[in-house]
């Protein structure tokens, strides 16, 4: 019997349970994994001939060679052995997030005097876990300010109370700054800081309203009672506490807690964005970017996004707001209700203070679509064009996409060894073929505004020559001044149709000819980090070549001063040494050795290096 036949008899003996089913190939690798209520309606449905397929379900077909049944008790369990062997195999055809040990989490230990610290490994040891964060900085500054208001200790001491009796373990450094009290000699109960570790809980939760409420209480308390030194620590940590709660922005009046989950998708990127709202306030936000094949149904994403994500964390709210509803949301609802031991609700909003997040949860996510796609330096589609190029053309009022962008930067330490850059980028992608740089030829001394006139006359003046094509906007680093002076240039060209602008670097103001006040992009619009991205490095590539000179100007200069060294002497030292420091550090005898120096001419050019 062959592989197909074979696939077909297994496929109409299919077990009519809850379960999991297999695809693999023909080298036996396992290519796509799935749950099912009825195991042979779902796997039977895969071949039926005359119905429309997604072309993912074509591929799939076409590439299945066996296929493997997992029955289990119902289709909850079924739900949740999928996840473990998504994890595990990562089929092809599958869309799954990243590693878990790609995310960090907050760790809170279980043990007499729970450890809280960074983790990326999750053990199930009945350790409270706060994640996964996306943004690590975040995370940082989120223990920083943890261990700022709460004396939790930072050592890895296994603490328990053989260890505590025994009192091996010495006081260290925290203890005597007041950041711990002592649990490792006995001087807190385990009750007391275990206090500690609630309100830990309750700060990682975003429960901030109630903690400056007690940290209010016991202030008063401490300052009734003339315990001025704990008044005035409480009153400290009362201000940071105040001071990140006013970073977290109020969203929603009714108070409650929820999740707001995103999806988008943009030119083969998609983003998976969650926000974090609890009592009203949105403590965080986390952006992911599923990987397998992306060509999957949105509802079917979601759903697996939804079952992983929520598999990984133990904070699971009362409600998740979804921009598109997932593939089976009554299932995963009964899912979400088991794991929180409390009901869950899956809604997709459509008005009310919810709605007006899911859109803003929606431009976060197409944010960091731009973002990664500039990191990642993706080359687009023909028909593609990317979010950064619409949002410059609206805000320059560009009658096109500026799909060629040309910009230029001067490079010169007081006017010596000038130097200009030239970089270009198609559809926001450098194009480094089309770099260009210049060395200034008609300028003398620190001019700046002088040498951007030069470079522009002499690239544009060249491409009118051959009648070559112009870019759609020229980018000039610098302010009014430079911006002045290049588009005088191009005006004595007879030059108008691409848009000039100049980009100052001190509050990235984008200036425009004829307008005398500055424009400003917001601070994340992905325009501003296009025209930043390309102002930076016009920077490194005309610092580079400027270097270059400079490092050439410095050899020639320094070994032209020593007589009786001719070309054939100054290229063996250069070929030998590289540097003039290393010439300058090497001995004697290694001088002597290097080929066409005799030992007279070595202590010649080691005291010409050393007056």
């Amino acid at each position: 019997m062959n592989a197909a036949a074979d696939l077909t008899v297994k496929i109409q003996e299919a077990p009519v349970h809850p379960g999991c089913y297999l695809f693999k190939n023909r080298q036996g690798k396992i290519i796509y994994i799935g749950k099912a209520k009825n195991i042979r309606n779902r796997v039977r449905s895969y071949f039926v001939k005359g119905q429309s397929k997604a072309p993912k379900t074509v591929a799939l077909v076409q590439q299945a060679a066996d296929i493997e049944f997992i029955i289990t008790h119902s289709e909850i369990e079924a739900l949740i052995l999928e996840n473990t062997l998504i994890k595990k195999h990562r089929p092809r055809f599958n869309v799954f997030l990243k590693d878990d040990k790609t995310f960090p989490y907050i760790r809170i230990t279980n043990e007499p005097f729970p450890q809280v610290y960074i983790t990326r490994k999750i053990v199930r040891d009945g350790s409270k876990y706060f994640g996964p964060y996306t943004d690590s900085r975040a995370l940082r500054d989120t223990l920083r300010v943890l261990k700022n208001l709460f004396n939790i200790r930072s050592c890895s001491h296994h603490l328990d109370e053989a260890s505590i009796a025994r009192q091996r373990i010495k006081l260290c450094l925290d203890y005597h700054i007041h950041k711990c009290d002592g649990p490792c000699q006995g001087l807190i109960s385990v009750d007391t800081y275990d206090q500690i570790i609630q309100q830990v809980k309750s700060f990682l939760q975003g429960r901030t309203g109630e903690l400056i409420t007690e940290f209010e209480t016991r202030m008063q308390q401490a300052a009734q009672s003339m315990q001025f030194e704990a008044a005035a620590k409480l009153r400290d940590n009362l201000q940071l506490l105040r001071h990140y709660s006013n970073r977290q922005v109020v969203e929603t009046t009714d108070f409650n807690d929820r999740d707001i989950v995103c999806w988008a998708s943009d030119g083969g990127t998609g983003c998976v964005l969650v926000l974090h709202v609890r009592q009203g306030k949105l403590i965080a936000r986390d952006a992911f970017f599923p990987e397998g094949d992306l060509d999957t149904a949105e509802g079917e994403i979601l759903d697996r996004f939804i079952t992983q994500y929520y598999d990984q964390v133990d904070e699971i709210p009362p409600e998740i707001c979804v921009n598109i509803p997932p593939d089976q949301p009554a299932l995963l609802t009964a899912w979400l209700t088991e794991r929180r031991g409390a009901r869950v609700d899956i809604t997709q909003p459509v008005r009310s203070d919810k709605a007006r997040l899911m859109k803003m949860a929606e431009q976060n996510a197409f944010l960091e679509i731009q973002s990664i796609q500039l990191r990642r330096n993706l080359k687009p589609t023909t028909n593609y064009l990317p979010r950064s190029l619409v949002n410059l053309q609206a805000a320059l009022q560009m009658p096109q996409p500026p799909r060629r962008i040309e910009a230029f930067d001067i490079s010169n330490i007081r006017g010596r060894q000038a130097v200009a850059s030239m970089v270009s980028f198609s559809d926001a992608r450098a194009d480094k073929k089309q770099y260009r740089r210049f060395r200034i030829r008609t300028v003398q001394g620190s001019n700046d505004f002088a040498m951007v006139g030069e470079v522009v006359h002499r690239r544009y003046s060249r491409l009118t020559q051959e009648q070559q094509d112009l870019p759609d906007l020229i980018i000039i680093d610098g302010g009014k001044g430079q911006l002045k002076a290049a588009c005088d240039q191009l005006q004595s060209l007879g030059i108008t149709q691409p848009v000039v602008i100049g980009l100052a670097k001190r509050l990235e103001e984008i200036f425009l000819p004829n307008h005398d006040e500055p424009f400003y992009f917001g601070k994340n619009d992905s325009a501003l980090l296009l025209l930043k991205r390309i102002r930076d490095e016009a920077h490194r590539f005309a610092i580079t070549y400027h270097r270059k000179l400079r490092r050439k100007d410095q050899v020639h200069s320094e070994l032209d001063t020593i007589p009786g060294l001719g070309a054939v002497r100054k290229k063996a030292l250069w070929q030998r040494f590289q540097t003039i420091s290393q010439m300058r550090s090497a001995s004697l005898e290694d001088l002597a050795q290097t080929e066409f120096i005799g030992k007279k001419t070595a202590e010649l050019i080691w005291i010409y290096l050393h007056r």
